[in-house]
């Protein structure tokens, strides 16, 4: 997701984007991950992707963090932009992702694959709705971490390449209009693609007042929680 997301990105003019990534590139991820090439087996994921940046938008400046995200270094990334653009594949990145961004106030755009089927939200939680409450973040969507090995990862369930294309260029579409203000925002949203049936559907997402970061008891009130 990561691939198309920069490339559009990049494209449309954002001048200055973040690529947070520890990885490096492996033959298996160029089915998917279109802002590689063959030649960039072996080097950091940061690079070869800001170089394919540079190639679209020369006048584009993107930071490298040749690292994972942490709950010791997360805030001090995210609260360096005005937004952030989400497309890991582990549920504990994407909670400290939404948390993360919560505490520091930034809005997040989420997307996720599997198989077939393709999801994009916007989290805006730390604004409110009309009637008072705080607007859906990713734990109103999915409570809890689910169990290991409950739900496939990418890796082991396969994935469309083509569908990475799909929803990367959702999700960078998303991200624009959340900086330009066009277009109806899709916080409070999830937008659903089903590539098998050509589908798309959206869901209204509501607010659970026993959300654990967002609730009226919060117990996370800051990232430790994330070990």
């Amino acid at each position: 997701l990561g691939s198309p997301c920069l490339i559009y990105l990049a494209a449309a003019g954002v001048g200055t984007i973040g690529i947070v990534d520890n990885d490096t590139v492996s033959l298996s991820n160029l089915q998917r991950q279109v802002a590689h090439g063959v030649a960039d087996v072996g080097r950091a994921k940061t690079e070869s992707a800001a170089e394919a940046a540079a190639r679209i938008n020369p006048d584009v400046t993107v930071v490298q963090y040749k690292e994972r995200l942490t709950p010791a270094n997360a805030l001090d990334i995210i609260s360096k932009y005005d937004l952030v653009a989400d497309g890991c594949d582990n549920f504990a990145t994407r909670f400290l992702v939404n948390d993360a961004c919560y505490f520091a106030k930034v809005p997040l755009v989420s997307a996720a694959v599997g198989q077939f089927e393709g999801q994009v939200a916007t989290f805006r939680a730390f604004e409110r709705d009309a009637e008072g409450n705080p607007k859906p973040n990713y734990r109103d969507f999915v409570g809890a971490t689910p169990e290991p090995g409950s739900v496939p990862t990418c890796e082991e369930a396969g994935v469309m390449g083509a569908l990475t294309g799909v929803v990367g260029s959702l999700q960078a579409l998303e991200v624009i209009k959340e900086i330009t203000g066009a277009g109806t925002s899709l916080a409070g949203k999830l937008l659903i693609y089903d590539a098998l049936d050509t589908r798309f559907r959206t869901v209204k997402l509501k607010w659970d007042p026993k959300n654990p970061l967002t609730g009226e008891n919060p117990t996370i009130t800051d990232l430790a929680a994330h070990g």
